[in-house]
């Protein structure tokens, strides 16, 4: 008769091996990373004397974090999900979408399209993965991405793709 030992050592490698052959879970836009950049934008605001209205979306484009500031209208923050949004759909800054739309006849007529700066791409730390975007209204749209950028870097996150 075969000693049980064996069949329990077989068997603890098999689920060991099953369990490591599952395929890595990629970076994901977490709440608490979406309010981290919310934060850094509310820092930079201040330290600059601005206003913004903040949103911070997935890479599907849905709303994670997002705040308004003194002073900014409903419009503003709307503005601010809007560019977050289209940046989640395109994979790109709203002021790249603002040159292609020069380059481009059409292109900014095209769905979820904004050729105003502010909207930011957001990549996992290691600058591989698009895991969502930002997108900041309120102020010049230079100092509108200048917002979104550092509250991007605040979260330790990359606002561009890694070469």
């Amino acid at each position: 008769m075969a000693s049980p030992l064996p069949l329990t050592i077989l068997a603890a490698l098999a689920a060991s091996a099953a369990a490591s052959a599952q395929p890595p879970v990629p970076p994901v836009l977490t709440a608490a990373l979406a309010e981290a950049i919310v934060d850094g934008c509310r820092t930079h605001s201040a330290a600059k004397g601005q206003s913004h209205a903040v949103a911070v979306v997935d890479s599907g484009g849905h709303l994670v974090a997002a705040l308004r500031m003194d002073g900014n209208r409903s419009g503003i923050m709307e503005f601010s999900i809007e560019k977050a949004k289209a940046v989640a759909a395109w994979g790109f800054a709203t002021a790249q979408m603002e040159e292609s739309a020069k380059a481009t006849p059409g292109f900014a007529r095209a769905p979820g399209v904004v050729t105003v700066a502010g909207g930011v791409p957001v990549f996992a730390a290691d600058g591989r993965t698009l895991i969502g975007a930002a997108g900041v209204s309120g102020e010049a749209p230079a100092e509108d991405a200048a917002c979104a950028e550092a509250g991007i870097k605040a979260a330790e996150l990359k606002s561009e793709r890694a070469r």
